[in-house]
């Protein structure tokens, strides 16, 4: 079952031309991922789908409903989350704190307990840190927290932009453990990645872009295989 359709959703800066009639799908339980270069409109392209910026035009179906209209905190209510590039925590507040802000909209206090005790399994980490504010952190650690946020919220649809970017290489792993994880219990991701290897391999299918257009799509193994792929972005 088809979770989010996107038809030919364009989106601009002033005069530039950041997305460009793009097509995607993403089906009830699938990671898919965005791969290309910097500048490509990856992370723009999340961010429409969030309502962070508006769409010049095109469609955006979640769920079955046309969400082009709705604002953020709508969009955020019917399930769509996104963990923003650099992480975005709140500095000053607690870790605990910062994971009561991902439940602000709910009210059902055991489903917020219980969803708690679900985080900190997952990041034990921060769990040993939850007094700690979040400016304290290492990289990798924010990065957990920012996830952990997001679930927090219950999200149908968790939208995950670079979550590698700036992180050493064992908090890199561990976060992508985690995302296996997340998608082994069921979660749909769109994931956009600076790292197209890692991308690919925790995804079923991806997408490239190049200039704000989907210039390929397919299987992540066959991305994975592709001569042109493997030269253009997986350094081979």
């Amino acid at each position: 079952m088809s979770l989010l359709q996107v038809k030919g959703l364009a989106v601009h800066y002033g005069g530039i031309r950041a997305v460009k009639g793009l097509d995607l799908e993403v089906q009830e339980g699938e990671v898919v991922c965005l791969i290309g270069a910097n500048g490509a409109g990856k992370t723009t392209t999340l961010r429409a789908l969030a309502g962070l910026v508006p769409a010049a035009s095109g469609t955006i179906r979640y769920g079955g409903e046309d969400i082009l209209g709705l604002p953020v905190h709508r969009r955020a209510r019917l399930g769509i989350s996104l963990v923003p590039e650099g992480r975005g925590v709140f500095p000053r507040l607690t870790v605990a704190e910062n994971l009561e802000m991902g439940a602000y909209s709910r009210n059902d206090r055991a489903g917020i307990a219980e969803d708690l005790e679900r985080v900190f399994g997952l990041f034990p980490r921060l769990k040993e840190r939850h007094t700690q504010s979040a400016g304290t952190l290492s990289g990798g650690e924010q990065q957990m927290l920012a996830i952990a946020r997001a679930l927090m919220s219950r999200p149908r649809l968790l939208l995950l932009d670079e979550p590698s970017m700036g992180l050493a290489p064992l908090a890199v792993q561990k976060i992508f453990e985690t995302i296996r994880l997340i998608a082994e219990q069921g979660m749909t991701l769109l994931l956009v990645e600076q790292n197209a290897r890692l991308a690919l391999e925790a995804s079923r299918r991806g997408y490239v872009l190049e200039g704000g257009r989907i210039v390929h799509q397919d299987q992540a193994q066959a991305l994975l295989a592709s001569p042109k792929v493997r030269a253009a972005y997986l350094g081979a």
